[in-house]
């Protein structure tokens, strides 16, 4: 017993100075910024309803039903804006809800207060300054006013005030998660109080949390949006189809001049980073003896058109294939929204206007350039190759006989099978002869398809042109590739003519044909192997192998380790 007393004696100043040392350091916050007492009080209330703090700045709120469960969340702005994908059991539905840093009552004053005085005092200098400088004006604009009136407002506070600032004059407003999310690829918004529709690049057509419930705050929202696309919009001029400096195509009516449901609004986004040939092979909608095909199409100059329903994926694959076009030759894209984005520097990209003010007739509008007009003017600039967004009218007869002359043409149409397009190209409003329809090299049916019961984009066939037989009137076609639904596979059909013109004018054997094929499914496959998604390091090893073959490609099988 006397030991036992003698230990505990010995232990008692010890456990002293550990619950001192206790009490005196506190356990810091897992989070790298403390939140504010009253922000950690908050999430510890808000936790019971479903309300979580994502950020220093930031929480998600609760979900509106038991049958609802959260699907993706993914961060836009760092530390501020995030997407949440949400699906309902009960309605099966998906929904797109668009989460900011929410403001208590008075700092929604304060925020009140700086738009006022900034409404007050931004002058003509805020007009004429360039884009990149208006978000830092704006953040030292609202830490001026607060920090020169000695406002006790803590960091969360004033970060959350400058975030909200930012969004509504330099960014997209309410709109500004969705139009910063880049798998956003259209923006809807049908009228007053109704949600705002996406559409996603993988849940497709969905209802959004965002709405604009105030009339006066819809309409001036379309008059701010044609402001930036250097557009008026007004009673006298209700509708509104314009581009923002980003390039995103936007389509507006105002007030309820045109709609009976209030202002609306369509905005296709443009984005900065397009599709690429091997972000097509990961998402099956080709493979890789497929692009390898299309690249030699290319640098061979065949002329070709990628025909498919609405949505799905028709300029993302002419864009993919257009990363095959040989460096240094000169490129000019004619478009109605820009969607194409090249590397190459040789490149002129065009799109239409829509005229200054609305024609009294059926004419013209004054000051439009419409495709028509693009493609006359392009084939005076001696393009090397011309990539027409998309024919409908009259531009196309002049397309083609572009391409009889030997301007290598790609474009796409809305079509869903070779004899669907022969048939829209050859009748009203295009009327283009049968016969001309031969300088077409090759035709890209894409289509969607259930896989799975997942809704996916595939490429359904590659058919190429072979010639036009004058007694039955008929174009001769020959499938190089088909799209097998059973297994979901591509399946090559045994012969190419393309391939047979190439090897003539290349003075090529069958076995150097078959191995210049190989060599770019090689190089294909490493492309994919290595996950090279972004475009720009995808047409470094493309530049790389037209300049010097032999050694990409021993440098390519070296790293896959068969060198």
């Amino acid at each position: 017993m006397k030991e036992i007393d003698s230990l505990i004696d010995n232990l008692i100043p010890h456990l002293l100075v550990v619950l001192v040392a206790s009490l005196i350091f506190e356990p810091s916050e897992s989070k790298k910024v403390m939140l504010p007492r009253t922000q950690v009080e908050e999430n510890k209330d808000q936790g019971k309803r479903g309300e979580k703090w994502i950020s220093d700045y930031t929480k998600t709120p609760p979900l509106e039903s038991d049958t609802q469960e959260v699907v993706e969340l993914n961060e836009i702005r760092e530390d501020f804006s995030y997407s949440r994908i949400v699906y309902d059991k009960e309605k099966t539905e998906y929904i797109y809800q668009a989460i900011e840093p929410t403001l208590r009552e008075d700092e929604e004053k304060l925020l009140e207060k700086v738009r006022d005085t900034l409404d007050r005092t931004l002058s003509y200098e805020w007009e004429t300054m360039e884009e990149k400088d208006k978000e830092e004006f704006i953040k030292e604009s609202v830490k001026s006013y607060i920090e020169s009136r000695d406002m006790n407002v803590n960091e969360s506070t004033m970060e959350r005030i400058i975030y909200h600032t930012v969004r509504d004059y330099v960014r997209f407003g309410p709109l500004d998660v969705l139009m910063s999310d880049d798998k956003v690829e259209d923006i809807s918004c049908d009228g007053i109080d109704i949600p705002i529709f996406i559409y996603h690049s993988k849940y497709e057509s969905i209802k959004t949390n965002v709405k604009f419930e105030d009339e006066e705050r819809l309409n001036s929202y379309i008059i701010k949006l044609g402001q930036r696309c250097g557009k008026q919009v007004s009673v006298s001029q209700p509708i509104l189809d314009g581009t923002t400096p980003e390039g995103h195509r936007v389509q507006a009516t105002y007030a309820d001049e045109v709609s009976t449901r209030g202002s609306s609004m369509t905005i296709r986004r443009f984005k900065e980073e397009p599709f690429t040939p091997v972000k097509l092979i990961k998402y099956n909608t080709a493979n890789a003896e497929m692009i390898a095909y299309l690249w030699l199409m290319v640098e061979n100059e065949k002329s070709s058109i990628v025909a498919g329903g609405t949505a799905c994926g028709k300029t993302a694959t002419l864009n993919s294939y257009s990363l095959f076009i040989p460096p240094g030759l000169k490129i000019v894209s004619l478009e109605d929204t820009r969607e194409i984005n090249l590397p190459h520097e040789n490149w002129i990209p065009s799109t239409t206007r829509a005229g200054t003010q609305m024609s009294q007739g059926e004419g013209r509008n004054p000051g439009e350039v419409n495709m028509y007009d693009l493609v006359r003017n392009a084939l005076r600039q001696r393009p090397d190759y011309i990539i027409v967004g998309e024919v409908r009218g009259k531009e196309a007869h002049t397309m083609f006989q572009a391409m009889a002359t030997g301007h290598v043409t790609y474009s796409t149409m809305h079509a869903d099978s070779v004899q669907s397009m022969v048939h829209r190209l050859e009748n009203p409003p295009i009327n283009c002869p049968r016969v001309l329809l031969t300088a077409l090299r090759f035709v890209i049916i894409q289509t969607f398809a259930m896989v799975n019961d997942e809704r996916v984009r595939r490429i359904r066939e590659i058919t190429e042109i072979v010639g036009f037989e004058p007694e039955s009137d008929e174009l001769i076609t020959n499938t190089v590739f088909e799209w097998n639904r059973e297994n979901d596979s591509f399946s090559y059909q045994g012969h190419s003519y393309n391939f047979d013109e190439i090897m003539t004018a290349r003075n090529w054997t069958q076995e150097e044909m078959d191995e210049e094929f190989e060599n770019r499914v090689e190089v294909i496959e490493f492309l994919v192997e290595e996950d090279m998604t972004h475009y720009k390091d995808i047409s470094k090893i493309i530049t790389s192998y037209y300049k010097e073959p032999e050694e990409t490609l021993s440098k390519i099988r070296r790293k896959r380790g068969e060198g």
